[in-house]
């Protein structure tokens, strides 16, 4: 903007005059500007003093400044919405960030440093790090041979091959060129059988596992692994704790047999707990089958799911917990009213013990009659 050849005082100066007596068009002569120009400082500054123009100039100096800090304030939000798509976790990609501004967004290298977060000096740091070029081409070409090779495999191939590198260094290499081998989808679950069940004829044929979670009066979360007998619905065991595990689940399952003797099949989900080794050893070694069902298929667990459902319903949701050993009464209580007490339309009205009892004498009837 061109400057005026008249300060504030002298403008005010002359309007003085004018108020004084002396008329416009003199006063234009005398120091030589257009009618326009005065009438614009008398509508400017008309019946001001000096210390007010001083306080005016003030005023549009620090406006002028807070306009420009808006705009650049504005203007590296901006830039640092389309930066933060970038990774600044490490002073590599904070040097892209900051090259980027200086390229794209004309910014001054010291403004652009302080947006992306790096000191110049680091961003003028000159790495003396070697390229690697022969390395880097010979893991890629590992890596597209033995395309599930993590880092760690490719290692070993690398040292048989001649190559002396520390193992840190080849992890960022591989990092670096994008050779992380990706995990592929889903849990490993246990194979089992997938084949239709046939019914149970008999006791101790078929048993049914599953968990059902609850909590104490305090908002302790405790479990409780619930076993049935498919034939005569009766609970064969419902253990409480905090923590069952693949162990813990195999120790119940030996204590159960000692008394009943093992089943020919146990059918449950793809839970951690009865996926994990200890169950998968425990039915080899005891030559027990396994069925797991469907993901997300509980209804093929029907038996246990229902039984579930009303021991929520007639135990859990009926009491609250004081401790754990309180827990652990109650539910053994409510179990032994349940196989002694509880009768069932499909068990032809009777308690899961009667039904049992009944059976092993038919057995024996039968055996006696052959």
């Amino acid at each position: 903007m061109k400057r005026s050849r008249f300060s504030e005082e002298q403008i005010i100066g002359i309007l003085k005059e004018h108020q004084a007596g002396a008329t416009a068009a003199d006063l234009c002569r005398k120091h030589g500007v257009s009618d326009a120009t005065f009438y614009k400082w008398r509508s400017k500054y008309g019946g001001m003093e000096v210390s007010d123009a001083k306080k005016l100039k003030a005023l549009e100096a620090e406006n002028t400044k807070l306009k420009k800090l808006l705009a650049e304030q504005m203007m590296d939000v901006s830039t640092l919405k389309q930066m933060l798509g970038k990774n600044f976790l490490r002073p590599g990609s904070r040097r892209r960030a900051v090259s980027w501004a200086m390229k794209e967004k004309r910014y001054t290298q010291k403004r652009a440093c302080a947006l992306a977060g790096i000191d110049p000096r680091v961003y003028r740091r000159v790495s003396k790090r070697p390229a690697d070029t022969d390395l880097r081409g010979r893991l890629k070409e590992l890596s597209s041979e033995r395309r599930r090779f993590g880092y760690r495999r490719l290692h070993i191939l690398l040292k048989r091959e001649g190559w002396h590198v520390n193992w840190k260094k080849l992890y960022r290499i591989y990092r670096e060129e994008g050779l992380t081998v990706r995990r592929r989808g889903g849990r490993k679950r246990a194979v089992g059988t997938r084949a239709p069940m046939a019914i149970p004829q008999g006791p101790n044929q078929r048993w049914s596992l599953d968990f059902v979670s609850d909590s104490l009066s305090c908002g302790r979360r405790f479990r409780i692994l619930n076993v049935i007998d498919d034939f005569s619905r009766e609970c064969l065991a419902a253990v409480v704790d905090t923590s069952l595990s693949g162990d813990r689940v195999a120790r119940e399952l030996d204590r159960i047999a000692e008394m009943r003797g093992y089943p020919c099949m146990v059918v449950s989900d793809n839970g951690t707990e009865l996926t994990s080794n200890a169950i998968l050893k425990w039915q080899e070694d005891r030559k027990v089958g396994w069925h797991y069902i469907a993901p997300g298929k509980p209804m093929q667990n029907g038996l246990v799911e229902s039984f579930n459902g009303r021991m929520r319903e007639e135990c859990l949701n009926e009491h609250l917990f004081d401790n754990l050993r309180h827990a652990r009464h109650l539910i053994a209580a409510w179990r032994d009213d349940y196989n002694h007490h509880s009768l069932h339309s499909s068990l032809d009205g009777l308690t899961p013990q009667e039904y049992h009892k009944r059976s092993r004498e038919d057995q024996n009837l039968n055996s006696a009659n052959l």
